[in-house]
């Protein structure tokens, strides 16, 4: 049937619950797929490295609601059990209205998911301050929209048995199931820092964990229960709308612990479309040329950003390739590495490629959110009137503004505050804040790959 783990609201141990599960699942043989609602990339890293499969997100701001079906049929399809990680709490969505008589506020929030995919919903709870109230936090989630399914609840940061005792005898008028009961748990962390959770390839002992994890998943979760909630219906997913391939391009994609932010649909699409994706580390390497497009993901450079200034042969190569006219997109972390420098947290100024004439400063304030843009200039990838809607993500700004923007960017709802973003140095170049999924929007890829094309 395929699960929805989904929290009464952020914080309550969903990713945890939901790594205990896959670890507990891949541990016993399972075929398994996951999936992530929204536009975070760290968790979805979380999940592959313990199933060994991509894992996918389901977002219909970024992409489309039509996509989000057609992403989850195409990639539950062949797979023996489903689970899909929520966002924040159970209804905490976009509003997509703004009028009395039309405003909704949990678009593209965990329920809305659940409710498009027709599927039953877990809600996770923290228990660790209540124990009667449990009962109103339960029901009052399971009847505020009666066209939403749930299969039970799962008990998290539970203190002693008398404690669950009186959860139990709280809950049972609700006729709720109970799923799993876990209790505090301070032995099982994850390190986090100023995006989330530091990344799977920077954890020595995540493997460590994911055995703590799997024991855990052994003593705290009722099987018997669990287990047929997750078997995958058998779906038939709608073919793709991919082009005809195009002739081979090599592009060049960064990835190591400085750019790790990648939707893995966006790179199947690449390979879809006909490209050969060369993988390399700005940190460690040069790039294996010859390539014909070069695409930085975001991630933590201001971390690496000692690292990445002294892999001179590669900030040369990289600068060089641009000035040569190789098609480049950054998105974030990369479009930080190709300003004249980071200067990070500790206030130390690192050199970087030099393409953007402006510093990259990190900062105490986060931008966040969905934002929509209005391309003003031909890019690589984009043509001036198109329209994308994408998610912001950092903790740094830039001391200049673009003078050529790609972009009048606004706040989702907020269309009448625009601003300029983006930067668009050479004709070839494509710099943004702004991070994209192109899984509705294949336009995109096929103007990278023709602009690939072209540079032969």
């Amino acid at each position: 049937m395929t699960v929805i783990i989904a929290g009464e609201r952020s914080g309550v141990g969903k990713t945890t619950i939901t790594l205990s599960i896959l670890a507990y699942l891949k541990h016993h043989n399972f075929d398994v797929q996951s999936f992530k609602v929204g536009p975070d990339y760290i968790d979805p890293m979380f999940h592959e490295y313990v199933t060994q499969k991509p894992c996918r997100n389901l977002d219909p701001i970024l992409t489309s609601e039509d996509y989000v079906t057609s992403c989850f049929k195409r990639h539950i399809s062949g797979s023996q059990l489903g689970v899909i990680e929520g966002v924040m709490g159970l209804f905490d969505g976009i509003p997509r209205g703004w009028k009395s008589t039309e405003f909704n506020s949990d678009f593209a929030s965990t329920a809305y998911i659940a409710e498009s995919l027709n599927l039953p919903i877990i809600l996770v709870i923290d228990c660790s301050r209540l124990s009667g109230s449990v009962a109103a936090i339960a029901h009052g989630y399971c009847t505020i929209n009666p066209r939403l399914k749930f299969a039970g609840v799962i008990l998290n940061r539970v203190g002693s048995d008398r404690h669950l005792d009186l959860l139990k005898a709280a809950l049972k008028p609700l006729d709720l199931p109970i799923l799993g009961v876990l209790r505090r748990q301070d032995n099982i962390t994850i390190p986090d820092r100023h995006l989330g959770l530091v990344p799977t390839q920077e954890l020595s002992n995540l493997d460590i964990l994911l055995n703590r994890l799997t024991e855990l998943a052994a003593n705290c979760f009722d099987w018997s229960q669990l287990l047929p909630l997750l078997a995958a219906e058998t779906v038939t997913p709608e073919p793709p709308e991919i082009p005809v391939k195009t002739p081979p391009v090599k592009i060049a994609i960064a990835r190591d612990v400085a750019f790790s932010f990648y939707y893995a649909d966006n790179l199947d699409l690449l390979q879809e479309l006909g490209a050969e994706l060369i993988w390399w580390s700005p940190l460690t390497q040069t790039i294996p040329e010859p390539v014909d497009g070069l695409y930085f993901g975001g991630g933590f450079p201001e971390v690496f950003a000692e690292s990445l200034s002294q892999n001179q042969p590669a900030i040369q190569q990289v600068r060089s390739l641009i000035k040569s006219g190789i098609p480049t997109y950054a998105e974030c972390g990369g479009l930080m590495y190709l300003c004249d420098q980071i200067i990070d947290f500790n206030q130390q100024a690192w050199s970087m490629v030099g393409i953007l004439p402006t510093t990259a400063i990190m900062e105490k304030r986060l931008t966040l959110g969905y934002y929509q843009g209005k391309v003003l200039r031909q890019t690589p990838l984009l043509s001036p009137g198109d329209t994308v809607c994408g998610h912001q993500f950092h903790h740094s700004h830039l001391t200049e503004e673009p003078p050529n923007p790609i972009y009048d960017i606004s706040r989702y709802h907020s269309l009448q505050q625009t601003h300029p973003e983006g930067w668009n140095p050479l004709p070839n170049v494509h710099c943004s804040y702004l991070h994209l999924h192109w899984g509705s929007q294949t336009t995109i890829p096929q103007r990278f790959l023709k602009s690939c094309r072209h540079n032969y």
